[in-house]
């Protein structure tokens, strides 16, 4: 899991994505989502399907089929599933596996995450806003996919929110 392009030191965007909350965004995601801004609709899926040419199924040292229900990101038709590693610095690593062949912008969302939020401050993590996939997809995507993306994002923030309370009761992360 590398940073794509060495987005890693790239600025934040300017203006919050967040209300008074500056740093909403790890640096890494709001490369990606800088690379966004003003594509066209074109570009935008030349873009996607790059990140989701890009896309490596979790390995199976993390996990293997059949996946657990739990890790099953809700909503997603693409039938997406999240894993997530403990890092020594108390950070994760993410995966993902989509199980739909055709499921394009499940393995792009997947890569462009494992990429941008592994190893990323999960006080990050867990205040990425929902909109970011918009952002990046653009407004027009269906219903569906839109849910099913954030589904995703969900099942990693919820992720990183046991180990923020694991950490917080003085548990070892």
């Amino acid at each position: 899991m590398g940073q794509r392009g060495g987005h890693a030191d790239r600025e934040a965007l300017s203006g919050a994505p967040q209300a008074g909350d500056a740093e909403a965004l790890p640096a890494p995601l709001a490369a990606v989502v800088q690379e966004f801004d003003g594509a066209d609709r074109g570009m935008r899926t030349e873009m996607l399907i790059e990140y989701a040419d890009q896309f490596a199924s979790v390995p199976a040292t993390v996990a293997t089929r059949p996946f657990p229900e739990s890790a099953r990101a809700p909503r997603c038709e693409s039938e997406a599933y999240v894993f997530a590693t403990d890092r020594a610095d108390g950070t994760l690593d993410l995966w993902f596996a989509v199980e739909n062949p055709q499921g394009l912008s499940a393995k792009a969302w997947g890569a462009i995450l494992g990429d941008t939020l592994s190893g990323q401050p999960l006080e990050q993590v867990v205040r990425v806003p929902q909109d970011t996939i918009f952002k990046i997809f653009g407004r027009d995507i269906s219903m569906g996919k839109g849910q099913g993306l954030i589904g995703m994002l969900d099942v990693v923030q919820h992720e990183a929110r046991r180990r923020l309370q694991r950490r917080g009761a003085g548990g070892a992360v």
